[in-house]
């Protein structure tokens, strides 16, 4: 018996529109799955599992899809919303601002920041968040992590500021092949023409943004909207005297952070200190 299509709801959701828009251009090119995957070099079950919106396409495979096609840029647009899909509203708004942004400022007091994650650092924070959650899903998360990172390396990549408090760097995460490649990801965008990277160190003490996750988005009219994020709550600050009492916050914290030099060499020491 011959294997029943999968309907799609593409009016509903980006994700399905994708997948309907593969189905369709490949029908109507005469195309198998097994051609296609030769053509994007993606399997053949991977792009099945794309086709039926099981998955989260992956970054490189929209640009991939329009080339195979002739479709001028449709498979990228709709990558652009399709890759919100798996994320809830109170992730998508953080990562519509980040698209919009001109300059980020994040200040990360627990983990390492998203948009410099590595994928098997990546992986490991998804699996212990959620220990129920199926491998095939973290995938897809890990997939759309990375997919966030595409913009740092677009024509017009926004300017990045990171204060990384020492905790996050002092606890190892995924065992120490995993931590030394993040923690040398890290050190490659300390300072660069679009980034800078510094460590908050034990030795300043206290702080007012202890315990939490600030990243503050400005935006090409000036405007500036605070993203505050703990275990368990998102709120995204838009009213003037929060957000300028944040920023004033992220700045004391700039002013009393180690340079983005003397922060490139605090990472190494500790790369140079793990197991081998």
């Amino acid at each position: 018996m011959a294997r029943r299509v999968r309907e799609l709801t593409p009016e509903k959701s980006a994700r399905h529109l994708f997948g309907a828009e593969i189905r369709r251009r490949r029908e109507q090119a005469g195309m198998t799955l097994d051609g296609l995957s030769e053509v994007v070099r993606y399997s053949r079950s991977h792009l099945s599992r794309i086709e039926i919106a099981d998955y989260v396409p992956p970054p490189d495979l929209a640009a991939k899809l329009d080339a195979a096609f002739g479709t001028d840029g449709i498979f990228e647009r709709i990558y652009a919303l399709a890759r919100h899909d798996v994320h809830p509203d109170k992730y998508r708004r953080r990562m519509e601002l980040e698209t919009r942004a001109r300059l980020i400022q994040e200040y990360a007091g627990c983990f390492i920041p998203g948009l410099v994650q590595t994928e098997d650092y990546a992986r490991t924070i998804f699996r212990l968040s959620d220990p129920r959650r199926s491998e095939s899903k973290i995938e897809e998360m890990v997939a759309v992590r990375m997919g966030r990172q595409a913009l740092l390396r677009s024509d017009a990549p926004p300017d990045v500021s990171y204060i990384i408090d020492e905790a996050v760097l002092r606890r190892p995460v995924g065992g120490p092949r995993v931590w030394r490649a993040q923690l040398a990801a890290l050190a490659e965008v300390a300072n660069t023409s679009t980034s800078i990277l510094q460590i908050l160190p034990f030795a300043h003490g206290e702080h007012p943004l202890m315990g939490g996750h600030l990243v503050l988005f400005t935006l090409d009219d000036d405007t500036v909207i605070a993203y505050e994020e703990s275990i368990t709550t998102i709120e995204s600050l838009e009213e003037p005297g929060y957000v300028s009492r944040h920023q004033r916050s992220f700045e004391v914290l700039g002013a009393f952070a180690l340079s983005p030099s003397d922060s490139r060499a605090f990472i190494q020491a500790i790369v140079e200190d793990l197991p081998s």
